[in-house]
Protein backbone atom coordinates (compact mmCIF):
# COMPACT_ATOMS: atom_id res chain seq x y z
CA UNK A 1 0.00 0.00 0.00
CA UNK A 2 1.68 3.49 -1.03
CA UNK A 3 1.86 6.01 1.78
CA UNK A 4 -0.97 8.24 0.49
CA UNK A 5 -3.36 4.97 0.40
CA UNK A 6 -1.73 4.40 3.97
CA UNK A 7 -3.26 8.28 4.76
CA UNK A 8 -6.49 8.24 3.16
CA UNK A 9 -6.80 4.83 5.17
CA UNK A 10 -5.94 5.91 8.91
CA UNK A 11 -8.37 9.04 7.66
CA UNK A 12 -10.99 7.24 6.87
CA UNK A 13 -10.40 5.01 10.06
CA UNK A 14 -10.36 7.82 12.45
CA UNK A 15 -13.62 9.39 10.58
CA UNK A 16 -15.38 6.46 11.46
CA UNK A 17 -14.85 6.10 14.89
CA UNK A 18 -15.24 9.86 15.16
CA UNK A 19 -18.74 9.77 13.60
CA UNK A 20 -19.72 6.78 15.91
CA UNK A 21 -19.49 8.72 18.97
CA UNK A 22 -21.63 11.25 17.75
CA UNK A 23 -26.14 10.80 18.57
CA UNK A 24 -27.50 10.26 14.87
CA UNK A 25 -29.23 13.89 15.53
CA UNK A 26 -26.16 15.70 14.89
CA UNK A 27 -25.74 14.11 11.15
CA UNK A 28 -26.99 15.68 8.11
CA UNK A 29 -29.46 13.33 7.11
CA UNK A 30 -29.71 13.07 3.25
CA UNK A 31 -32.87 10.81 1.55
CA UNK A 32 -31.37 9.10 -1.37
CA UNK A 33 -34.36 7.98 -3.95
CA UNK A 34 -33.90 4.66 -3.61
CA UNK A 35 -34.51 2.53 -6.45
CA UNK A 36 -37.65 0.41 -6.09
CA UNK A 37 -37.68 -3.99 -6.50
CA UNK A 38 -39.87 -4.52 -9.37
CA UNK A 39 -42.40 -6.22 -7.21
CA UNK A 40 -43.32 -2.70 -5.28
CA UNK A 41 -44.64 -1.76 -8.62
CA UNK A 42 -46.96 -4.88 -9.17
CA UNK A 43 -50.43 -5.81 -8.26
CA UNK A 44 -51.28 -6.95 -4.59
CA UNK A 45 -51.45 -10.41 -6.00
CA UNK A 46 -47.74 -10.68 -6.83
CA UNK A 47 -45.73 -11.94 -3.98
CA UNK A 48 -41.88 -11.92 -2.86
CA UNK A 49 -39.83 -12.54 0.00
CA UNK A 50 -36.34 -10.92 1.29
CA UNK A 51 -34.69 -13.26 -1.77
CA UNK A 52 -36.36 -10.52 -4.40
CA UNK A 53 -35.64 -13.60 -6.59
CA UNK A 54 -39.30 -15.69 -5.66
CA UNK A 55 -41.69 -13.18 -7.37
CA UNK A 56 -45.18 -15.89 -7.62
CA UNK A 57 -49.23 -14.86 -8.27
CA UNK A 58 -51.43 -15.77 -5.39
CA UNK A 59 -55.38 -15.66 -5.22
CA UNK A 60 -55.76 -13.70 -2.18
CA UNK A 61 -54.00 -11.88 0.29
CA UNK A 62 -55.40 -11.18 3.69
CA UNK A 63 -54.45 -8.83 6.27
CA UNK A 64 -55.01 -10.81 9.26
CA UNK A 65 -57.48 -9.05 12.02
CA UNK A 66 -56.02 -6.83 15.01
CA UNK A 67 -58.53 -8.29 17.91
CA UNK A 68 -58.84 -12.33 18.64
CA UNK A 69 -62.23 -12.56 18.69
CA UNK A 70 -62.46 -10.79 15.32
CA UNK A 71 -59.35 -13.19 14.03
CA UNK A 72 -61.06 -16.20 15.09
CA UNK A 73 -63.87 -15.43 12.61
CA UNK A 74 -61.63 -14.08 9.97
CA UNK A 75 -59.34 -17.25 9.69
CA UNK A 76 -62.21 -19.91 9.70
CA UNK A 77 -64.09 -17.99 6.88
CA UNK A 78 -60.92 -18.19 4.87
CA UNK A 79 -60.43 -21.89 6.01
CA UNK A 80 -63.70 -22.64 4.98
CA UNK A 81 -63.25 -20.51 1.52
CA UNK A 82 -60.25 -22.30 0.93
CA UNK A 83 -61.66 -26.08 1.07
CA UNK A 84 -64.23 -25.01 -1.07
CA UNK A 85 -62.32 -23.38 -3.61
CA UNK A 86 -59.35 -26.19 -3.54
CA UNK A 87 -57.01 -23.50 -2.61
CA UNK A 88 -54.02 -23.39 -0.36
CA UNK A 89 -52.69 -21.20 2.32
CA UNK A 90 -49.40 -19.93 3.05
CA UNK A 91 -48.83 -17.55 6.28
CA UNK A 92 -46.71 -14.78 6.26
CA UNK A 93 -45.15 -12.15 8.57
CA UNK A 94 -41.79 -10.33 8.06
CA UNK A 95 -40.93 -12.46 4.94
CA UNK A 96 -37.45 -12.96 5.95
CA UNK A 97 -37.28 -16.50 4.56
CA UNK A 98 -35.80 -16.90 1.28
CA UNK A 99 -37.46 -19.63 -0.71
CA UNK A 100 -41.01 -19.03 -0.94
CA UNK A 101 -41.75 -20.81 2.62
CA UNK A 102 -44.53 -17.40 3.10
CA UNK A 103 -46.10 -17.86 -0.51
CA UNK A 104 -48.34 -20.02 -1.94
CA UNK A 105 -48.91 -20.20 -5.53
CA UNK A 106 -52.52 -19.28 -6.87
CA UNK A 107 -53.46 -19.30 -3.02
CA UNK A 108 -53.81 -17.34 -0.15
CA UNK A 109 -51.69 -15.87 1.56
CA UNK A 110 -52.44 -14.48 5.41
CA UNK A 111 -50.64 -11.64 6.55
CA UNK A 112 -50.16 -12.10 10.35
CA UNK A 113 -48.27 -8.45 10.77
CA UNK A 114 -51.30 -6.81 12.26
CA UNK A 115 -52.24 -9.74 15.25
CA UNK A 116 -49.71 -8.15 17.87
CA UNK A 117 -51.55 -8.13 21.19
CA UNK A 118 -49.42 -8.65 24.27
CA UNK A 119 -50.42 -9.06 27.89
CA UNK A 120 -47.08 -9.66 30.68
CA UNK A 121 -47.82 -12.12 33.39
CA UNK A 122 -45.54 -10.00 35.97
CA UNK A 123 -45.99 -13.40 38.22
CA UNK A 124 -44.90 -16.32 36.33
CA UNK A 125 -42.71 -14.00 34.12
CA UNK A 126 -44.63 -14.93 31.04
CA UNK A 127 -45.22 -12.63 28.15
CA UNK A 128 -48.28 -14.01 25.96
CA UNK A 129 -48.01 -12.50 22.57
CA UNK A 130 -49.60 -12.27 19.24
CA UNK A 131 -48.17 -14.17 16.42
CA UNK A 132 -47.98 -11.14 14.13
CA UNK A 133 -45.74 -9.13 16.50
CA UNK A 134 -42.62 -8.58 15.57
CA UNK A 135 -39.59 -9.41 18.50
CA UNK A 136 -39.34 -5.44 18.41
CA UNK A 137 -42.38 -4.93 19.19
CA UNK A 138 -42.29 -7.38 22.14
CA UNK A 139 -38.69 -5.81 23.31
CA UNK A 140 -40.01 -2.12 24.08
CA UNK A 141 -43.56 -3.37 25.78
CA UNK A 142 -41.28 -5.55 28.09
CA UNK A 143 -38.39 -2.83 28.30
CA UNK A 144 -41.04 -0.85 31.00
CA UNK A 145 -41.36 -4.20 33.12
CA UNK A 146 -37.29 -4.26 33.28
CA UNK A 147 -37.34 -7.39 31.11
CA UNK A 148 -36.20 -8.89 28.06
CA UNK A 149 -36.82 -11.69 25.35
CA UNK A 150 -34.53 -14.88 26.66
CA UNK A 151 -33.98 -16.34 22.87
CA UNK A 152 -34.32 -14.96 19.92
CA UNK A 153 -32.86 -14.41 16.50
CA UNK A 154 -30.05 -11.15 16.17
CA UNK A 155 -32.37 -8.75 14.04
CA UNK A 156 -35.37 -7.62 15.94
CA UNK A 157 -37.64 -6.99 12.80
CA UNK A 158 -38.87 -10.64 12.69
CA UNK A 159 -42.19 -11.98 13.25
CA UNK A 160 -42.71 -13.81 16.71
CA UNK A 161 -44.88 -16.78 14.52
CA UNK A 162 -42.27 -16.97 11.43
CA UNK A 163 -39.51 -16.71 13.98
CA UNK A 164 -41.87 -20.15 15.44
CA UNK A 165 -42.02 -21.50 11.96
CA UNK A 166 -38.52 -21.59 11.81
CA UNK A 167 -37.66 -22.46 14.65
CA UNK A 168 -34.61 -19.66 14.77
CA UNK A 169 -31.65 -19.61 17.30
CA UNK A 170 -30.09 -16.14 18.60
CA UNK A 171 -26.84 -15.79 19.75
CA UNK A 172 -27.21 -16.48 23.87
CA UNK A 173 -25.14 -17.94 25.70
CA UNK A 174 -25.52 -22.05 26.77
CA UNK A 175 -28.85 -21.56 24.69
CA UNK A 176 -30.95 -23.98 22.33
CA UNK A 177 -33.22 -22.81 19.43
CA UNK A 178 -36.43 -20.12 20.44
CA UNK A 179 -38.49 -23.23 20.73
CA UNK A 180 -36.60 -23.81 24.59
CA UNK A 181 -38.14 -20.64 25.98
CA UNK A 182 -41.75 -21.40 24.38
CA UNK A 183 -44.28 -22.39 27.15
CA UNK A 184 -47.39 -22.97 25.05
CA UNK A 185 -49.31 -21.54 21.82
CA UNK A 186 -52.56 -21.92 20.77
CA UNK A 187 -52.88 -23.19 17.07
CA UNK A 188 -56.10 -23.27 14.50
CA UNK A 189 -56.02 -26.37 12.66
CA UNK A 190 -57.15 -26.64 8.53
CA UNK A 191 -60.75 -27.65 10.07
CA UNK A 192 -61.24 -24.18 12.15
CA UNK A 193 -60.46 -25.79 15.38
CA UNK A 194 -58.34 -24.05 18.13
CA UNK A 195 -56.02 -26.10 20.19
CA UNK A 196 -53.32 -25.29 22.95
CA UNK A 197 -49.72 -26.81 21.96
CA UNK A 198 -47.26 -27.51 25.00
CA UNK A 199 -45.19 -29.94 25.99
CA UNK A 200 -48.09 -31.76 28.21
CA UNK A 201 -50.66 -30.77 25.43
CA UNK A 202 -50.89 -31.94 21.84
CA UNK A 203 -46.97 -32.35 22.83
CA UNK A 204 -46.83 -33.94 19.22
CA UNK A 205 -48.17 -31.11 17.13
CA UNK A 206 -46.11 -28.82 19.47
CA UNK A 207 -42.46 -30.37 18.10
CA UNK A 208 -44.15 -30.52 14.66
CA UNK A 209 -45.23 -27.07 14.70
CA UNK A 210 -42.32 -25.33 15.87
CA UNK A 211 -39.82 -25.22 12.99
CA UNK A 212 -42.96 -26.49 10.52
CA UNK A 213 -43.35 -23.94 7.91
CA UNK A 214 -46.61 -23.04 8.71
CA UNK A 215 -48.14 -26.48 7.64
CA UNK A 216 -49.82 -27.47 10.56
CA UNK A 217 -51.85 -24.49 11.26
CA UNK A 218 -51.90 -21.38 12.40
CA UNK A 219 -50.07 -19.90 15.29
CA UNK A 220 -52.44 -17.13 17.44
CA UNK A 221 -50.92 -16.43 20.67
CA UNK A 222 -47.59 -17.32 22.09
CA UNK A 223 -46.32 -17.78 25.98
CA UNK A 224 -43.07 -16.87 26.15
CA UNK A 225 -40.73 -17.11 29.07
CA UNK A 226 -38.68 -14.16 29.47
CA UNK A 227 -35.31 -12.73 31.21
CA UNK A 228 -34.41 -9.63 33.08
CA UNK A 229 -32.92 -6.63 31.20
CA UNK A 230 -29.64 -5.62 32.09
CA UNK A 231 -26.42 -3.54 31.60
CA UNK A 232 -23.75 -5.45 29.51
CA UNK A 233 -20.04 -4.81 28.43
CA UNK A 234 -18.48 -5.13 25.87
CA UNK A 235 -15.30 -7.61 24.80
CA UNK A 236 -13.62 -8.71 22.26
CA UNK A 237 -10.49 -11.04 20.90
CA UNK A 238 -8.64 -12.07 17.58
CA UNK A 239 -7.71 -15.58 17.63
CA UNK A 240 -7.34 -18.71 14.88
CA UNK A 241 -10.28 -20.09 13.93
CA UNK A 242 -8.45 -23.10 14.85
CA UNK A 243 -8.71 -21.92 18.18
CA UNK A 244 -12.21 -20.58 18.46
CA UNK A 245 -13.65 -23.72 20.22
CA UNK A 246 -11.59 -23.70 22.87
CA UNK A 247 -11.52 -20.12 23.09
CA UNK A 248 -14.87 -19.97 23.57
CA UNK A 249 -15.17 -22.63 26.21
CA UNK A 250 -13.20 -20.89 28.52
CA UNK A 251 -14.05 -16.99 27.78
CA UNK A 252 -17.81 -17.52 27.29
CA UNK A 253 -19.07 -21.04 28.36
CA UNK A 254 -17.51 -21.25 31.91
CA UNK A 255 -17.79 -17.88 32.49
CA UNK A 256 -20.98 -16.67 34.98
CA UNK A 257 -21.62 -13.23 33.98
CA UNK A 258 -21.74 -13.86 29.50
CA UNK A 259 -25.18 -13.17 28.03
CA UNK A 260 -24.05 -13.23 24.67
CA UNK A 261 -21.49 -14.27 22.51
CA UNK A 262 -20.69 -14.39 18.31
CA UNK A 263 -17.67 -14.99 16.09
CA UNK A 264 -16.58 -13.38 12.65
CA UNK A 265 -14.40 -14.43 10.35
CA UNK A 266 -12.29 -12.24 7.76
CA UNK A 267 -13.49 -12.73 4.48
CA UNK A 268 -10.64 -10.46 2.55
CA UNK A 269 -8.38 -12.25 0.42
CA UNK A 270 -5.65 -11.82 2.57
CA UNK A 271 -5.52 -13.42 5.52
CA UNK A 272 -9.26 -15.12 3.98
CA UNK A 273 -10.15 -17.67 6.77
CA UNK A 274 -7.33 -17.10 9.07
CA UNK A 275 -8.22 -15.13 11.25
CA UNK A 276 -11.59 -14.88 13.58
CA UNK A 277 -12.26 -12.45 16.22
CA UNK A 278 -14.71 -13.39 19.37
CA UNK A 279 -16.96 -11.14 21.05
CA UNK A 280 -18.93 -11.50 23.80
CA UNK A 281 -21.29 -9.15 26.44
CA UNK A 282 -20.57 -9.55 30.02
CA UNK A 283 -23.21 -8.85 32.87
CA UNK A 284 -22.56 -5.87 34.94
CA UNK A 285 -23.53 -4.84 38.56
CA UNK A 286 -24.66 -1.28 36.65
CA UNK A 287 -28.83 -0.73 36.24
CA UNK A 288 -29.74 -1.14 32.30
CA UNK A 289 -30.90 2.38 30.49
CA UNK A 290 -34.47 2.15 29.45
CA UNK A 291 -34.78 2.53 25.89
CA UNK A 292 -37.01 5.43 25.97
CA UNK A 293 -34.05 7.32 27.56
CA UNK A 294 -31.64 6.36 25.62
CA UNK A 295 -30.20 8.55 22.80
CA UNK A 296 -30.95 7.19 19.08
CA UNK A 297 -28.55 5.16 17.80
CA UNK A 298 -26.20 6.36 14.53
CA UNK A 299 -26.46 3.86 11.83
CA UNK A 300 -25.41 5.25 8.94
CA UNK A 301 -22.09 5.23 9.06
CA UNK A 302 -22.25 1.23 9.75
CA UNK A 303 -24.88 0.65 6.92
CA UNK A 304 -22.23 2.34 4.97
CA UNK A 305 -18.84 0.74 5.95
CA UNK A 306 -20.77 -2.64 5.04
CA UNK A 307 -22.26 -1.76 1.57
CA UNK A 308 -18.86 -0.71 0.80
CA UNK A 309 -17.67 -4.04 1.24
CA UNK A 310 -19.78 -5.62 -1.56
CA UNK A 311 -17.80 -6.83 -4.66
CA UNK A 312 -15.01 -4.38 -3.02
CA UNK A 313 -11.76 -5.74 -1.71
CA UNK A 314 -10.14 -2.70 0.25
CA UNK A 315 -13.93 -2.13 1.12
CA UNK A 316 -13.85 -5.66 2.79
CA UNK A 317 -10.25 -4.63 4.21
CA UNK A 318 -11.17 -1.16 5.32
CA UNK A 319 -14.84 -3.42 7.52
CA UNK A 320 -12.79 -5.63 8.72
CA UNK A 321 -10.06 -3.62 10.59
CA UNK A 322 -12.54 -0.98 11.63
CA UNK A 323 -14.64 -3.29 13.23
CA UNK A 324 -11.56 -4.40 14.98
CA UNK A 325 -10.50 -0.54 15.97
CA UNK A 326 -14.21 -0.34 17.19
CA UNK A 327 -13.80 -3.04 19.23
CA UNK A 328 -11.02 -1.52 21.31
CA UNK A 329 -13.28 1.36 22.46
CA UNK A 330 -16.75 -0.39 23.33
CA UNK A 331 -15.57 -2.18 26.82
CA UNK A 332 -15.21 1.23 27.68
CA UNK A 333 -18.98 1.40 27.01
CA UNK A 334 -22.06 -0.38 28.70
CA UNK A 335 -24.94 -1.67 26.98
CA UNK A 336 -28.39 -2.59 27.74
CA UNK A 337 -29.84 -6.12 26.59
CA UNK A 338 -32.64 -4.82 25.29
CA UNK A 339 -30.39 -2.26 23.61
CA UNK A 340 -27.98 -4.84 22.38
CA UNK A 341 -31.23 -7.11 20.80
CA UNK A 342 -33.12 -4.10 19.57
CA UNK A 343 -31.48 -3.78 15.67
CA UNK A 344 -32.93 -4.06 12.50
CA UNK A 345 -32.04 -5.69 9.53
CA UNK A 346 -32.32 -2.40 7.77
CA UNK A 347 -28.80 -2.01 9.24
CA UNK A 348 -27.63 -3.75 6.26
CA UNK A 349 -30.12 -4.00 3.55
CA UNK A 350 -29.35 -4.09 0.00
CA UNK A 351 -30.95 -1.45 -1.76
CA UNK A 352 -29.44 -2.26 -5.30
CA UNK A 353 -32.25 -3.33 -7.82
CA UNK A 354 -30.20 -5.38 -10.00
CA UNK A 355 -28.65 -7.87 -6.90
CA UNK A 356 -29.85 -8.96 -3.94
CA UNK A 357 -28.11 -10.57 -0.52
CA UNK A 358 -28.49 -14.55 -0.03
CA UNK A 359 -28.20 -16.09 3.32
CA UNK A 360 -26.66 -19.51 4.15
CA UNK A 361 -26.41 -21.44 7.26
CA UNK A 362 -25.02 -24.72 8.50
CA UNK A 363 -24.87 -26.27 11.80
CA UNK A 364 -21.38 -28.09 12.25
CA UNK A 365 -20.96 -29.76 15.44
CA UNK A 366 -18.38 -27.96 17.35
CA UNK A 367 -15.69 -30.39 17.35
CA UNK A 368 -15.68 -30.35 13.76
CA UNK A 369 -15.54 -26.38 13.16
CA UNK A 370 -11.61 -25.63 12.87
CA UNK A 371 -12.17 -28.55 9.88
CA UNK A 372 -15.22 -27.22 8.27
CA UNK A 373 -13.53 -24.19 7.61
CA UNK A 374 -10.51 -25.08 6.27
CA UNK A 375 -12.46 -27.10 3.44
CA UNK A 376 -14.67 -24.53 2.79
CA UNK A 377 -11.52 -22.10 1.76
CA UNK A 378 -11.00 -23.42 -1.38
CA UNK A 379 -14.31 -23.75 -2.50
CA UNK A 380 -15.49 -20.05 -1.22
CA UNK A 381 -11.76 -18.67 -2.58
CA UNK A 382 -12.91 -19.92 -6.13
CA UNK A 383 -16.45 -19.17 -6.46
CA UNK A 384 -17.69 -15.83 -8.66
CA UNK A 385 -20.05 -14.96 -6.11
CA UNK A 386 -19.26 -12.03 -3.24
CA UNK A 387 -19.17 -13.35 0.35
CA UNK A 388 -19.93 -10.44 2.55
CA UNK A 389 -19.76 -12.18 5.74
CA UNK A 390 -19.71 -14.82 7.90
CA UNK A 391 -20.72 -15.07 11.92
CA UNK A 392 -20.63 -17.88 13.94
CA UNK A 393 -23.27 -18.77 16.90
CA UNK A 394 -23.14 -21.08 19.22
CA UNK A 395 -26.63 -23.50 19.28
CA UNK A 396 -27.52 -26.17 21.97
CA UNK A 397 -28.81 -29.64 21.93
CA UNK A 398 -32.85 -28.79 20.61
CA UNK A 399 -35.08 -31.69 21.88
CA UNK A 400 -38.20 -29.84 20.84
CA UNK A 401 -38.49 -29.47 17.63
CA UNK A 402 -39.41 -32.36 15.23
CA UNK A 403 -37.47 -31.11 12.58
CA UNK A 404 -34.30 -30.57 14.66
CA UNK A 405 -31.05 -28.91 13.27
CA UNK A 406 -29.00 -29.03 16.29
CA UNK A 407 -28.80 -32.69 17.42
CA UNK A 408 -25.91 -32.27 19.60
CA UNK A 409 -24.06 -28.92 20.11
CA UNK A 410 -23.23 -27.14 17.50
CA UNK A 411 -21.80 -23.55 16.00
CA UNK A 412 -24.17 -22.08 13.64
CA UNK A 413 -21.73 -20.68 10.53
CA UNK A 414 -24.07 -18.01 8.88
CA UNK A 415 -23.32 -17.25 5.42
CA UNK A 416 -24.24 -13.51 3.56
CA UNK A 417 -23.25 -13.63 -0.61
CA UNK A 418 -24.12 -10.71 -2.56
CA UNK A 419 -25.44 -12.02 -6.39
CA UNK A 420 -27.15 -10.22 -9.41
CA UNK A 421 -30.68 -11.59 -10.16
CA UNK A 422 -29.86 -13.27 -13.03
CA UNK A 423 -29.79 -16.95 -14.32
CA UNK A 424 -26.04 -17.30 -14.18
CA UNK A 425 -25.32 -16.14 -10.70
CA UNK A 426 -28.62 -17.60 -9.65
CA UNK A 427 -26.69 -21.13 -11.18
CA UNK A 428 -23.33 -20.19 -9.95
CA UNK A 429 -25.20 -19.77 -5.76
CA UNK A 430 -26.98 -23.38 -6.34
CA UNK A 431 -24.07 -24.99 -7.17
CA UNK A 432 -22.18 -23.44 -3.90
CA UNK A 433 -25.13 -24.52 -1.57
CA UNK A 434 -24.53 -27.77 -2.70
CA UNK A 435 -20.61 -27.74 -2.51
CA UNK A 436 -20.65 -26.48 1.28
CA UNK A 437 -23.64 -28.63 2.66
CA UNK A 438 -21.25 -31.85 0.91
CA UNK A 439 -19.10 -30.18 3.57
CA UNK A 440 -21.27 -29.96 6.41
CA UNK A 441 -22.26 -33.27 5.98
CA UNK A 442 -18.79 -34.55 5.79
CA UNK A 443 -18.72 -33.36 9.27
CA UNK A 444 -21.80 -34.98 10.37
CA UNK A 445 -23.80 -31.42 9.89
CA UNK A 446 -27.03 -30.16 8.35
CA UNK A 447 -28.07 -27.00 6.87
CA UNK A 448 -30.93 -24.30 7.69
CA UNK A 449 -34.33 -24.62 5.73
CA UNK A 450 -35.44 -21.28 5.42
CA UNK A 451 -33.33 -20.19 2.39
CA UNK A 452 -33.41 -20.86 -1.36
CA UNK A 453 -34.59 -24.24 -2.33
CA UNK A 454 -31.52 -25.37 -3.99
CA UNK A 455 -30.79 -28.36 -2.36
CA UNK A 456 -32.33 -31.46 -3.72
CA UNK A 457 -35.18 -33.25 -1.75
CA UNK A 458 -33.03 -36.17 -1.55
CA UNK A 459 -30.11 -34.62 -0.17
CA UNK A 460 -32.31 -32.47 1.81
CA UNK A 461 -33.54 -35.97 3.46
CA UNK A 462 -29.33 -36.86 4.63
CA UNK A 463 -29.51 -33.63 6.34
CA UNK A 464 -32.71 -34.22 7.72
CA UNK A 465 -33.37 -38.35 8.24
CA UNK A 466 -37.11 -37.57 9.57
CA UNK A 467 -38.03 -35.39 6.31
CA UNK A 468 -40.44 -38.55 5.22
CA UNK A 469 -42.01 -39.06 9.04
CA UNK A 470 -42.52 -35.29 9.38
CA UNK A 471 -44.51 -34.94 6.10
CA UNK A 472 -46.33 -38.38 6.84
CA UNK A 473 -47.40 -36.38 10.03
CA UNK A 474 -48.65 -33.66 8.10
CA UNK A 475 -51.35 -35.37 5.93
CA UNK A 476 -52.41 -36.66 9.72
CA UNK A 477 -53.03 -33.32 11.11
CA UNK A 478 -53.80 -31.44 7.10
CA UNK A 479 -55.14 -34.32 4.82
CA UNK A 480 -56.46 -32.08 2.14
CA UNK A 481 -53.28 -30.38 2.51
CA UNK A 482 -54.70 -26.80 2.88
CA UNK A 483 -51.89 -25.18 4.56
CA UNK A 484 -49.24 -25.53 1.51
CA UNK A 485 -46.00 -23.03 0.10
CA UNK A 486 -43.52 -23.47 -1.84
CA UNK A 487 -40.82 -25.64 0.73
CA UNK A 488 -43.19 -27.65 0.79
CA UNK A 489 -43.99 -28.82 -3.28
CA UNK A 490 -40.75 -28.93 -3.70
CA UNK A 491 -39.60 -31.13 -0.59
CA UNK A 492 -42.62 -33.29 0.27
CA UNK A 493 -42.83 -35.26 -2.92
Amino acid sequence: MSNMNKKIYVMLLILFLALMAIPSGYLIRVKLNEAKSNSALLPAIYRDDASHLNLTRVRLLVNAAEQPEQLHKQLKALLQYAQQNHLNIALAGAKHSMGGQSISPDGIVINMLPYRAMQFDVEQNILTIGSGATWQDAIQYLDRYGKSIAIMQSFSNFSIGGSISVNGHGWQKNAAPISSSIVSFTLMLADGNIVNCSRQQNPELFKLVIGGYGLFGIILDVKLKVVDNTALKFHSVSLKPAQYHETYQALVTEQEHIQFAYGRLKISNKGFLQQATLNYFEKTNQAPVALAQQAPKNEEIRRIVFRGSVNNEYGKRLRWDLENALNLILPYSTFSRNEILSEDAALIENHDPNSTDILHEYFIPKQQLAGFIEDIKPILHNSPLDLLNITIREVKKDSDAYMNYAREDVFGLVFLFNQRKNVQQEQQMKVLSNQLLDVALQHHGTFYLPYRLHISPEKMRRAYPQAQQFFALKKKYDPNEIFSNQLYNYYAP
